[in-house]
């Protein structure tokens, strides 16, 4: 296999060692962060769009500090995309749905064939944990609705919950939510967070809309996507990508064209995208913040063996147990994780309420982002509440007085 990575001849069980390449571990780190769009130049003629193929899924969450997550997964990459504009990238000409995945995640239609598998895994069980009354008068009624109605809301469909706690569903919800699970229904789009519920024969592309691949093929699929979106990957990590099981992975790898390479200090075999390893991973890295459900972090023992960086999320901790924030987004910079920072906005004034630095080293590059991020959201000064190490504060304020914020 020609490559422009080093090849080195490493022994295999059998007669004769096999020829397979060997990357450092920095090598792998640039794959990965090319593979995820972060190093390079970022693909603007393509776009969102774009990034939403390259990745594959982009994960849905209901926290909004600077702006939702599967906002900041563009602003990433591609730099400050307005908001709308990213919405209706993700929404509008049916490019995509929003399905099961890593979690709930927006996902390119093309992807629609490949959850076959899952689709047809919630029709065996044969129910989702709320039990409904009366499955198929409810079901039913949901989609004599959206057929004569189009696109509706859960309010629309008579309303979220019985009354009680928000686990309690009423019977229109849940219908709702199985015929979503196994693909009659398809969230079309997201309105003031609310999920927008249409037939999948209308809203999925009449050339997709099909479950004919069997369930090899399906996971065949996303096993390679995975592999070209992690651009470098152990067998847990292509698992964690959409979900996957290990032994579901394990009996379709062989078929991927993904090969097999040894990352030196990765304790396991990896995979790796044939493509990633034709020419060495160059250009220029990305100085952002980064949602702690990107795509690049959102494994964390995959983020902690790729940059030696320890990230949890701490939203659901409570306060006096929390190390970095309630929302802390890791500061990329240089194709390493160098910081981090819990923001808020109060007025146009962005807040940095724990902010965290590696080294001096990363104060400029702290600096950077937050102003570029201030501006993306509206925001025209940054105020730094607490930050770690204290002796940076003064060099810290100092690059941000020079940036204008």
């Amino acid at each position: 296999m020609t490559t422009g990575l080093p090849t080195t001849t490493v022994p295999t069980a059998g007669p004769s060692p096999t020829p397979r390449i060997s990357l450092s571990a920095d090598e792998a780190r640039r794959i990965a962060l090319r593979a995820q769009g972060l190093l390079g130049a970022p693909e603007r003629r393509s776009g969102v769009r774009g990034m939403l193929r390259r990745l594959g899924a982009v994960q849905l969450d209901t926290i909004s500090v600077l702006a939702r997550s599967h906002e900041l997964v563009p602003y990433a990459r591609l730099g400050a995309v307005g908001r709308q504009a990213v919405e209706s990238a993700y929404w509008t000409d049916a490019h995509s749905f929003e399905y099961w995945s890593h979690a709930a995640c927006v996902l390119p239609v093309e992807e629609w064939p490949h959850f076959a598998f899952r689709r047809r895994a919630f029709r065996a069980r044969g129910h989702r944990w709320h039990q409904m009354k009366d499955r198929e008068g409810s079901c039913a009624a949901v989609r004599d609705r959206l057929a004569a109605e189009g696109p509706l809301t859960t309010a629309e469909l008579g309303g979220g919950r019985n009354g009680g706690e928000w686990w309690d569903w009423s019977e229109s919800k849940i219908a709702v939510e199985w015929l979503l699970d196994i693909g009659e229904v398809v969230v079309t789009e997201r309105r003031g967070w609310k999920r927008v519920y249409d037939l999948a024969e209308r809203a999925v592309p009449e050339a997709l809309l099909h479950d004919t691949l069997d369930d090899h093929e399906c996971l065949r699929r996303l096993v390679a996507q995975a592999g070209s979106a992690l651009g470098v990957a152990t067998r847990a990590d292509l698992a964690d990508y959409h979900r996957l099981k290990g032994e579901q992975v394990e009996a379709v790898l062989p078929d991927t064209g993904l090969v097999p390479v040894e990352v030196r200090g990765w304790p396991r075999t990896a995979w790796a995208d044939p493509a990633a390893l034709e020419s060495t991973p160059r250009g220029r890295h990305r100085t952002t913040l980064l949602s702690p459900f990107d795509s690049l972090i959102w494994d964390r023992p995959r983020t902690e063996r790729l940059f030696g960086f320890t990230h949890r999320l701490e939203a659901y901790v409570p306060k006096p147990k929390r190390v970095h924030g309630y929302f802390a987004m890791p500061l990329l910079a240089g194709g390493k994780l160098i910081g981090r920072v819990d923001p808020a906005r109060e007025g146009t004034t962005l807040v940095a309420r724990q902010l965290s630095l590696d080294s001096a080293k990363a104060v400029e590059p702290m600096a950077r982002a937050l102003c570029e991020a201030a501006e993306w959201v509206g925001c025209d000064a940054v105020r730094v509440e607490r930050c770690a190490p204290e002796e940076l504060r003064p060099r810290l304020r100092a690059a941000l007085d020079a940036l204008g914020c």
